[in-house]
């Protein structure tokens, strides 16, 4: 009896090549909520416990009672070091192994080669929390000068400001959404060299959990990407109900920027992606995982190109209308947005939106053009930095400020 043979041209070969290699369906989930045997798969423990104590950190940089080195142990959980020391009101907090110093500048794509830089960045935030309890807090009750630190009003507010009429709460707090959030959340836990790291497309192919958990490696690091941004939230699969409220990092401005009808699906689309990104994880979809990421890189950076424009703007106008505290207060918030540029990910460059020396020559016009910082800034100057911001961007400083 003859066998019949099935001859394959070329084109029916590359056909059934394409077919066997073509990524599963991806179908996003109502929420952020994923289970395996039905149990839980999604944690971000971690990035819950760094936002609670970035909230605590941030009420002490507000406080003169406390001391440099008090607000050095709450930056590096100095109890985490094992220094025996309880920084923190919430003891759950102090029994962390996490701080917000080790993660400062602290992605794999971006400082894993590049110690020296991460160094520098380290010391700008110790240097500037040091001279937050040093030079502002000791003149807490004298009122600032062109060359004096001190408080000035700010309508019904008052603001405590430096020499240069720079708030270093501000700017540090600012700084930490680039340094710490943006730059773990889109350098480190999204990039590709985390995500499938080892072996972890095979495990996550084949199903190895890691360790005694409920996940896959890379599942768990696609949350803890998740988690630096609605790792404080009321309801962590459906976040978007309390956006903006949750924390006073990329969470709060992410609410800010949603409320501008010009961004109004900004958070929702970033939601999205992140959903279905972590679901294309499951499927083993790494295609679709790849966009995903590449969108929330993007969405995440657009948040920190906005808010640098719109402080540099209302800072601009504050001055024509001759409020001075508003404007530094405004200032303040822009120089440290500005700072985050250099966290920020453009998914064509697979770099930065600014560089760091970039960053450093923007700051360095708004600080030191005259030699009085925020005293005496060009309005003119602030607008032009404003907009070559958002000429980075694919947006205008008149969808900002409209």
């Amino acid at each position: 009896m003859k066998r019949k043979v099935l001859l394959l041209t070329p084109a029916l070969l590359m056909t059934l090549a394409c077919e066997r290699h073509t990524d599963p369906e991806v179908m996003a989930p109502a929420s952020y909520s994923f289970e395996r045997n039905g149990a839980n798969t999604v944690f971000y423990d971690g990035q819950s416990e760094r936002l609670a104590m970035g909230g605590e950190f941030g009420s002490a940089l507000k406080d003169d009672s406390k001391s440099a080195i008090d607000l050095a142990e709450l930056y590096a959980n100095q109890d985490a070091n094992g220094n025996d020391v309880d920084p923190f009101a919430n003891p759950v907090l102090n029994a962390s192994t996490k701080s917000l110093r080790s993660k400062t500048a602290g992605s794999y794509l971006y400082f894993s080669s590049n110690a020296s830089e991460s160094a520098q960045i380290k010391a700008d935030f110790d240097g500037w929390i040091q001279a937050q309890a040093n030079d502002v807090f000791t003149n807490f009750s004298t009122v600032a000068a062109i060359g004096t630190a001190g408080q000035i009003a700010d309508g019904s507010s008052v603001r405590y400001v430096n020499s240069l009429g720079l708030e270093y709460d501000q700017a540090i707090i600012k700084g930490l959404i680039g340094a710490v959030m943006t730059d773990q959340m889109l350098n480190n836990y999204l990039d590709p060299g985390v995500l499938d790291a080892g072996a972890n497309i095979v495990d996550n192919d084949n199903g190895v959990l890691y360790t005694d958990k409920n996940y896959t490696t890379m599942e768990h690091k696609w949350d803890e990407g998740y988690g630096y941004l609605f790792g404080g939230a009321l309801d962590g699969a459906n976040p978007l109900s309390s956006l903006g409220s949750d924390d006073s990092f990329l969470n709060k401005y992410f609410g800010k920027v949603s409320s501008d009808s010009d961004f109004s699906s900004i958070a929702q689309d970033t939601y999205d992606a992140l959903k279905l990104g972590r679901a294309a994880i499951v499927a083993g979809n790494y295609t679709v995982r790849d966009e995903q990421a590449d969108l929330v890189r993007d969405l995440v950076s657009k948040v920190i190109g906005i808010r640098s424009v719109y402080y540099l703007e209302a800072g601009a106008t504050a001055l024509d209308g001759g409020d001075m505290g508003g404007a530094f207060h405004d200032l303040s918030e822009g120089f440290g947005f500005i700072y985050s540029l250099q966290f920020t990910h453009n998914p064509n460059t697979n770099a930065p939106y600014f560089s760091r020396n970039e960053v450093n020559d923007m700051l360095d016009d708004l600080m030191n053009a005259s030699g009085n910082g925020f005293w005496d800034v060009s309005t003119t100057d602030l607008r032009t930095i404003s907009t070559d911001i958002a000429s980075r961007f694919d947006f205008t400083v008149n969808e900002v400020t409209n």
